[in-house]
């Protein structure tokens, strides 16, 4: 995608929806951060639901130390691979408390200690909680990023490095919402949405879908 294509699909998913917000529920940078752990392999709208009564009694990690492995099992056991979600939350909640005094650390680095903490999960949380220009490649931006031609890669971490070069400056910090966005409602993996895709004109996918 050329350069005035770039900035003419970012002025325009802009224009959509000026302040796109992330779809997890949460009440601070913890239970964003645990939020986004168990969004792996997982739905919104999956770990919503199961952390709607969590999150009432889950607050700080001393709260998530508390109810306990066991407890937070009964919360998540409709999220897959629950129990070793589980148990990393728990041993994060511990390395929480003992090294960073409770608190969610603003840094990308001391983030990926944490048992269950990768790169993209990272990325989701300085940039929600502490609004970091960080992109957290999932498989909506790497499906939108290569199919459009937007930032080609094969790998995450590719398609990443070439977002954070390509992206115009004014976009960085909602960038990652947006493509999000895109991915899940029209850019979708079995059939795009084409025909109603409002970065059409500029999106450089040659099968565009018609109705």
């Amino acid at each position: 995608m050329k350069k005035a294509d770039i900035q003419r699909f970012f002025e325009i998913l802009h224009a959509e929806n000026p302040e796109p917000q992330g779809e997890l529920n949460y009440t601070n940078p913890y239970t964003l951060l645990v939020a986004v752990a168990l969004s792996a392999q997982a739905t919104d709208i999956g770990v919503n639901r199961a952390t709607e009564k969590l999150f009432k009694i889950v607050k700080t990690p001393q709260d998530m130390l508390k109810l306990g492995e066991d407890g937070l099992k009964d919360h998540i056991k409709t999220i897959g691979l629950f129990n070793t979600k589980a148990k990393n939350v728990i041993a994060a909640a511990e390395m929480l408390v003992r090294d960073y005094g409770g608190q969610v650390p603003e840094d990308r680095d001391e983030l990926v200690k944490l048992p269950g903490v990768g790169r993209k999960t990272a990325n989701v949380v300085l940039n929600i909680a502490f609004g970091h220009e960080t992109i957290a490649v999932d498989t909506h931006l790497f499906r939108v990023s290569n199919r459009t031609g937007l930032a080609p890669g094969t790998t995450p971490e590719a398609v990443e490095n070439k977002l954070e070069k390509v992206i115009p400056p004014e976009f960085r910090r909602h960038a990652h919402h947006w493509l999000i966005l895109h991915g899940r409602y029209i850019c979708k993996a079995r059939k795009p949405s084409c025909p109603v895709c409002p970065v059409r004109d500029v999106c450089g996918f040659k099968d565009k879908t018609e109705y």
